[in-house]
């Protein structure tokens, strides 16, 4: 009996150990039968204030000035994305695409996002999410609805944190943990 369980202790350490080859500190892979799960955990920086903003607004309806939840605004974004909170840290991608204000009696942002990645073997890879984000709450989970290069056919889930938001200026900085599941 102790023989198998060093023998089973044995054998988790080594793929472990080898699951953990070429793992970035922000990404990790796990290979499970036909799948492959990959965690990510970055920083999504949306810019709107300054000379060279990250976010601007492209649209809005008639009536977007007089909502108190600026219903009817679209913006077009660039975002970078990095491994820690710190605008100033390692950039692992970016985050493009538009999210509007659709809710009338809400700030919930539909979000419309490509996630693409330059980072170790992740880099040319990319997710896509198509989800509502009620912004003002702590936890929010969004929809992951494909993905290319590592991430082809992907689906899974993006949970969003805010870390960071200056209320004059509408900069934030979010925190994102997110679970794709794809073929190998």
């Amino acid at each position: 009996m102790e023989k198998r369980t060093l023998l089973v202790v044995l054998v988790a350490t080594i793929i472990s150990l080898s699951q953990g080859q070429n793992q970035e500190s922000w990404a990790k892979r796990v290979e499970a039968g036909n799948e492959v799960v990959t965690t990510l955990q970055f920083y999504f920086h949306d810019i709107l204030s300054g000379s060279n903003p990250s976010a601007v607004r492209i649209a809005q309806g008639t009536s977007t000035n007089n909502s108190g939840t600026i219903f009817g605004a679209l913006m077009m974004v660039d975002d970078p994305l990095t491994i820690g909170p710190d605008p100033r840290s390692k950039i692992v991608g970016r985050a493009r695409g538009m999210y509007g204000f659709a809710g009338q009696t809400d700030l919930g942002l539909i979000m419309v996002f490509n996630y693409g990645f330059i980072d170790g073997i992740y880099q040319g890879g990319s997710f896509s999410l198509l989800s509502i984000n009620p912004a003002l709450n702590p936890v929010r989970e969004m929809a992951v609805v494909g993905g290319t290069g590592l991430f082809r056919l992907a689906r899974g889930y993006a949970i969003a944190q805010t870390y960071s938001f200056d209320a004059t200026t509408g900069d934030a900085i979010v925190g994102y943990n997110v679970t794709l599941v794809t073929y190998i």
